[in-house]
């Protein structure tokens, strides 16, 4: 089954390749921003929990960039399948639906990790470095798993690409900035922490910080998200075969 997932996965990297320059500016440029105006304008010389605040930003800049590039995946599988019709030939293919899922993972997953190298690049060039050991390059991985395969299951659930759309407004944006990315989720209200601790973004971003500051492991946070990523995967696995039928 392996060239099955292979034939897709080689497909969007084709996609990708042809549009590397204006996908790997598009991944900079948002986080720039928000490196320069909350890292260096409000929070230059501030510290959270004894670090300084750009080593804070930083491994939350890389788990929002790795999330917002592996959901992207979404919106690729929607112009393929909504205008290209892409899909209705991969219906007709001996793909398995989980190979097809699997192969779309992997390319979210694949624009996630080159996020996550950019910001560290931008990083480096502003004097900010952090401990990148197996750690932190496990918590990238499964955060971008988790929202690759999310990306999956809700590109095969909406009914037009405008929904996508939505989808990115409603859903992403308000996890991008809540979900311990830009500040410490206990200077929240309770109420509200305990809604934010259920969104998979809080614990990329506190194991990815983890790893990054103290070298060290969350190991609930991987758990779960290596559960979230068990749960996406199968529910994305349902969704092509619901869509097929």
């Amino acid at each position: 089954m392996s060239h099955q997932i292979w034939a897709v996965y080689l497909r969007e990297l084709k996609i990708l390749k042809t549009r590397l320059p204006m996908t790997l500016a598009a991944a900079g440029v948002t986080p720039l921003l928000y490196f320069v105006a909350f890292g260096m304008a409000l929070g230059g010389g501030m510290t959270v929990d004894g670090e300084d605040y750009l080593r804070f930003l930083l491994p939350g800049l890389v788990a929002l960039s790795s999330t917002t590039q592996a959901f992207s995946i979404a919106g690729e599988i929607n112009i393929a399948r909504f205008y290209w019709k892409v899909f209705e030939e991969i219906q007709a293919s001996p793909v398995r639906d989980w190979a097809y899922v699997a192969g779309e993972t992997l390319a979210g997953v694949t624009r996630g990790l080159m996020a996550a190298v950019g910001i560290l690049a931008l990083g480096r060039l502003f004097g900010v470095h952090l401990g990148l050991g197996p750690f932190f390059w496990m918590a990238v991985l499964l955060n971008s798993l988790v929202f690759s395969a999310l990306a999956v299951a809700l590109a095969m659930w909406v009914k037009e690409h405008a929904t996508q759309m939505l989808l990115n407004t409603f859903f992403i944006t308000p996890m991008a900035f809540l979900g311990d990315t830009f500040f410490p989720l206990d200077r929240l209200p309770q109420g509200l922490q305990a809604v934010l601790y259920a969104l998979p973004i809080t614990h990329a971003s506190r194991a990815i910080r983890r790893a990054a500051l103290g070298g060290t492991t969350d190991p609930i946070a991987l758990a779960l998200l290596a559960l979230m990523f068990a749960v996406f995967f199968f529910l994305a696995t349902r969704l092509v075969q619901a869509a097929r039928d």
